[in-house]
C-alpha cells in the first residue's frame, strides 16, 4: 500500500508516518515540501505519486489567530483540503481527513454524534467544517473528528503542559468547566489503519478514546498515574478572555466506530501508557 501524509511534521501527522513505515510506502509532506495551498501543484503531486490513500494531517490550528487571519485558516482547512480530494479522486485513492469537535456549539449535554447538526462558532471551526465537505466528495473516504489529541514526540500538547506543572510540583491551571473526549495520537493512527484496511464504510466517524472527563479530572488522574499530589488552579472558560469561542461541553460519541468494529480504549488507559512511555523514554 502506497500512502501520501500531509502534515507529516505535526503531531498526528508524524505518529501515523512512523506507525505506518513497517507497513506501506509512506510518501510524507511537510509544508516546506509541498504548499497545499497550490491547489493545482496538489493535484499534480497525488496524480503523479498515485497513492492508494491519502491521509490529511496538515491544520491550521490556531484557534484565536483564525479570527484575525481568515483566509490563510480557510486555505489551509478547506481549499487545500478540496484539492487533496481532487487529487485521491483522480488517482483513486482513498482519502482520510481529520475533524474537530470545534464544529459543535458545544451546548449540548451528552456526547455528540456523528448525526447531530454541526453549528460551527469560529472561523476555525467553520474552516474545518467546510473541509470535512471537501473530503466527502471521494468516493472511498474516512473524515475522522479527533479532539484534545495529546501523544506523539512533540509532547507540546495541552497534557504535557499539565503534566510538566504537576513533575515541577508547579501550580496547573485547567478548566473544571469544560468536558472533552482526549484523542491519543497512537489509538487515532492504530482505529484510521482498521479503518482501511477493513470492510468499513466510508464516511464521518468520531475517532476519539472512550469516555468523558473535564480537564480538573484529567489533570487528577494525571497526577494519580505519576504518583504526584498536584496543585491544581481550578479556572473556568468565562474567566479566560479567548477571542474565539471554544465548545464548552465538546464531548463526542465514538459509537459508530465501535459499530464499524474498532473498540476505542479509554482515555485513562490512553492517558496512562503515553504518560508511563514519557518516564521510559
Amino acid at each position: 500500500m502506497k500512502i501520501v501524509v500531509t502534515g507529516a511534521a505535526g503531531q498526528l501527522g508524524r505518529a501515523i508516518a512512523d506507525r505506518y513505515a513497517d507497513r506501506a510506502a509512506i510518501v510524507a509532506l511537510t509544508r516546506q515540501t509541498l504548499d497545499l495551498g497550490n491547489a493545482a501543484a496538489v493535484e499534480a503531486f497525488v496524480r503523479r505519486h498515485a497513492p492508494d490513500v491519502v491521509i490529511n494531517c496538515a491544520a491550521y490550528n490556531d484557534v484565536d489567530g483564525a479570527e484575525d487571519h481568515a483566509l490563510e485558516a480557510l486555505r489551509v482547512n478547506a481549499m487545500a483540503v478540496a484539492a487533496l480530494a481532487r487529487g485521491a479522486s483522480a488517482a483513486g485513492a482513498a482519502l482520510v481527513h481529520y475533524g474537530t469537535d470545534f464544529v459543535f456549539d458545544g451546548l449540548g449535554t451528552r456526547p455528540y454524534a456523528e448525526d447531530d447538526a454541526p453549528t460551527p462558532q469560529s472561523v476555525y471551526a467553520l474552516s474545518k467544517l467546510l473541509g470535512e465537505w471537501f473530503a466527502a466528495d471521494v468516493q472511498r473516504h474516512y473524515v475522522l473528528r479527533v479532539e484534545s489529541l495529546f501523544g506523539g514526540r512533540a509532547r507540546r500538547s495541552s497534557v504535557d503542559r499539565i503534566a510538566a506543572a504537576i513533575r515541577a510540583g508547579e501550580p496547573a491551571r485547567v478548566f473544571t468547566d469544560r468536558t472533552v473526549t482526549p484523542s491519543y495520537v497512537e489509538d487515532v493512527a492504530d482505529a484510521t489503519w482498521t479503518l482501511l484496511t477493513s470492510a468499513a464504510p466510508a464516511g464521518l466517524y468520531h475517532c476519539v478514546n472512550s469516555g468523558v472527563t473535564t480537564w480538573f479530572e484529567l489533570a487528577q488522574e494525571i497526577g494519580r498515574i505519576l504518583g504526584v499530589e498536584p496543585n491544581l488552579v481550578p479556572v473556568k472558560v468565562a474567566d479566560v478572555p479567548m477571542k474565539a469561542r471554544r465548545p464548552q461541553y465538546a464531548a463526542l460519541s465514538n459509537a459508530k466506530l465501535a459499530r464499524a468494529g474498532i473498540s476505542m480504549p479509554s482515555w485513562q488507559d490512553a492517558l496512562r501508557r503515553y504518560l508511563l512511555d514519557a518516564v521510559s523514554q
